[in-house]
Protein backbone atom coordinates (compact mmCIF):
# COMPACT_ATOMS: atom_id res chain seq x y z
CA UNK A 1 0.00 0.00 0.00
CA UNK A 2 1.35 3.32 -0.77
CA UNK A 3 1.60 5.95 1.39
CA UNK A 4 2.02 9.55 1.16
CA UNK A 5 4.41 12.14 3.11
CA UNK A 6 3.05 16.06 3.74
CA UNK A 7 6.13 18.02 4.22
CA UNK A 8 5.22 21.28 5.33
CA UNK A 9 7.97 24.16 6.04
CA UNK A 10 7.21 27.77 7.62
CA UNK A 11 9.24 29.97 5.78
CA UNK A 12 10.52 33.23 7.68
CA UNK A 13 7.85 36.30 7.40
CA UNK A 14 9.37 38.44 4.26
CA UNK A 15 11.49 35.84 2.65
CA UNK A 16 9.28 33.99 0.75
CA UNK A 17 10.03 35.65 -2.65
CA UNK A 18 13.83 34.46 -1.71
CA UNK A 19 12.50 30.82 -0.73
CA UNK A 20 10.48 30.50 -4.23
CA UNK A 21 13.88 32.11 -5.84
CA UNK A 22 15.62 29.44 -4.33
CA UNK A 23 13.62 26.34 -5.20
CA UNK A 24 13.11 28.02 -8.92
CA UNK A 25 16.40 27.58 -9.31
CA UNK A 26 18.61 25.15 -7.44
CA UNK A 27 15.47 22.74 -5.66
CA UNK A 28 13.53 21.66 -8.04
CA UNK A 29 16.59 21.33 -10.75
CA UNK A 30 17.73 18.73 -8.04
CA UNK A 31 14.40 17.17 -7.10
CA UNK A 32 12.87 17.03 -10.55
CA UNK A 33 15.14 13.98 -10.77
CA UNK A 34 12.45 11.90 -9.24
CA UNK A 35 9.32 13.37 -10.69
CA UNK A 36 7.19 10.43 -10.33
CA UNK A 37 7.57 10.53 -6.47
CA UNK A 38 6.50 14.25 -6.14
CA UNK A 39 2.63 14.72 -6.18
CA UNK A 40 3.05 18.47 -6.08
CA UNK A 41 3.96 21.68 -4.27
CA UNK A 42 1.93 24.56 -2.86
CA UNK A 43 2.34 27.60 -1.29
CA UNK A 44 0.07 29.39 0.72
CA UNK A 45 -2.49 31.81 -0.54
CA UNK A 46 -5.37 32.63 2.21
CA UNK A 47 -4.27 31.84 5.93
CA UNK A 48 -1.24 30.08 6.15
CA UNK A 49 0.93 33.02 3.67
CA UNK A 50 4.36 31.54 4.77
CA UNK A 51 3.85 28.20 3.92
CA UNK A 52 5.39 25.56 1.33
CA UNK A 53 3.59 22.47 1.00
CA UNK A 54 4.38 19.16 -0.96
CA UNK A 55 3.34 16.04 -1.23
CA UNK A 56 5.10 12.86 -1.72
CA UNK A 57 4.06 9.46 -3.07
CA UNK A 58 6.02 6.20 -1.73
CA UNK A 59 5.44 2.38 -2.34
CA UNK A 60 6.43 1.84 1.32
CA UNK A 61 8.45 3.30 3.99
CA UNK A 62 11.40 1.83 2.49
CA UNK A 63 11.07 3.19 -0.49
CA UNK A 64 10.26 7.01 1.33
CA UNK A 65 14.08 6.33 3.37
CA UNK A 66 15.76 5.29 -0.27
CA UNK A 67 14.29 8.33 -2.20
CA UNK A 68 15.16 10.49 0.84
CA UNK A 69 19.11 9.23 1.34
CA UNK A 70 19.23 9.74 -2.50
CA UNK A 71 18.57 12.92 -2.07
CA UNK A 72 20.22 14.05 0.70
CA UNK A 73 23.59 12.17 -0.67
CA UNK A 74 23.33 14.60 -4.31
CA UNK A 75 25.51 17.69 -3.45
CA UNK A 76 23.07 19.70 -5.83
CA UNK A 77 20.44 19.52 -3.37
CA UNK A 78 22.40 19.90 -0.25
CA UNK A 79 24.00 22.90 -1.90
CA UNK A 80 20.39 23.97 -2.29
CA UNK A 81 19.29 23.23 1.15
CA UNK A 82 22.48 25.14 2.90
CA UNK A 83 21.45 28.46 1.40
CA UNK A 84 17.34 27.69 2.30
CA UNK A 85 17.28 26.30 5.34
CA UNK A 86 17.90 28.92 7.04
CA UNK A 87 15.37 30.68 5.78
CA UNK A 88 13.07 28.56 7.32
CA UNK A 89 11.16 28.84 11.00
CA UNK A 90 9.76 25.12 11.13
CA UNK A 91 9.09 21.81 9.05
CA UNK A 92 6.34 19.29 10.08
CA UNK A 93 6.10 15.94 8.11
CA UNK A 94 3.05 13.91 8.02
CA UNK A 95 2.97 10.31 6.80
CA UNK A 96 -0.38 9.08 5.31
CA UNK A 97 -2.35 6.31 3.78
CA UNK A 98 -5.04 6.81 1.21
CA UNK A 99 -8.38 6.57 2.32
CA UNK A 100 -10.13 3.24 1.21
CA UNK A 101 -12.72 5.50 -0.82
CA UNK A 102 -11.93 7.98 -3.56
CA UNK A 103 -9.45 9.02 -5.98
CA UNK A 104 -5.98 7.92 -6.27
CA UNK A 105 -3.25 10.94 -6.69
Amino acid sequence: MAIYELRTYEVVVGKMADVVHLYQTKGWPALSQHPERLVGYFTGDVGALNKIVHLWRFEDDADRRAFWAGVFSDPAFMDFAKDVRPLFVSQSNQLMLSAPWGPKP
